[in-house]
């Protein structure tokens, strides 16, 4: 009798509507920043818009705020791998939902309002450091704990408070540098309007990437057999070169003809 595995079926289909919130726990950094964010006055940002009634409606500024916030904070600075991440990962999409920026987007909602969200960024560091944190996911804070305003030992001056909002702003400025730096970076290797990882037309619908994974296969094997019969042949060449040793038995090692697990195969360019 054979080994029972647990069940697994890819393609499960599921009987009522799920969230995505049933599926992060509610203490995850995502949270803590929506809240931040939707606390803030973005007006610098919104009015840019108000001057503007063509088009159609653009992404809310307020989660794009939010989105970039999260992915900086979670290391992500390329807006490539932040709308990969909307995609792939759960956290991102309790921010973006069903809607998922373009890459373009994301950087261009950057770019147009860089200076408003140096701002922004530097008021939701500040609120984070009155809250007691030490760390915003991968940005360290100060760590100052205020736990009362009258406290003498977690008083700030006003010349600390200056310093400390300047390194925020330091801080700020870099990561948004850092961010436009991949970004040119990937513009250039990528093209403008290509995200790097898009796989191409016939291996990204099912049923015709089933016929070349399967057209692939038969190829390795058939290449494998030929590579089998060329080095069995291999040791009868080599015995007709050398008639004066006397002839002795070998024993030729079996060869497999299935490719190993390691072989690559070109679907683009198969030669």
């Amino acid at each position: 009798m054979g080994k029972t595995y647990r069940q697994w079926n890819p393609n499960q289909q599921y009987l009522l509507p799920l969230s995505v919130q049933d599926w992060l726990p509610e203490n995850d950094l995502v949270y803590f920043i929506l809240d931040t964010v939707n606390e803030l006055d973005i007006s610098a940002i919104t009015q840019k818009y108000e001057l503007e009634k063509r088009g159609f409606p653009p992404y809310h500024p307020r989660m794009m705020a939010a989105l970039l916030l999260y992915s900086y904070c979670r290391g992500v600075f390329s807006s490539r791998k932040i709308m990969q991440a909307c995609q792939e990962r759960i956290s991102f999409k309790v921010i973006v939902g069903d809607d998922i920026p373009d890459f373009r987007t994301i950087s261009d909602f950057r770019k147009l309002h860089l200076k408003e969200l140096q701002q922004l960024f530097v008021q939701v560091l500040r609120l984070c450091q009155e809250a007691g944190l030490v760390k915003l996911g991968h940005i360290a804070l100060d760590g100052t704990k205020i736990k009362a305003n009258a406290s003498r030992h977690k008083a700030m001056s006003y010349g600390r408070m200056l310093t400390e909002e300047k390194n925020l702003k330091e801080e700020i400025k870099q990561l948004l540098e850092k961010a436009q730096a991949i970004d040119d970076q990937e513009d250039n290797e990528y093209g403008t309007d290509r995200r790097g990882d898009e796989l191409p037309e016939e291996l990204a619908r099912r049923e015709s990437r089933l016929k070349r994974i399967q057209e692939a296969k038969k190829a390795f094997e058939a290449k494998a057999k030929v590579a089998a019969q060329q080095a069995q042949d291999q040791p009868k060449q080599e015995d007709s070169k050398d008639n004066n040793r006397p002839k002795r038995g070998r024993k030729r090692k079996a060869i497999s003809e299935v490719p190993a697990d390691n072989k690559q195969y070109n679907f683009t360019d198969p030669e």
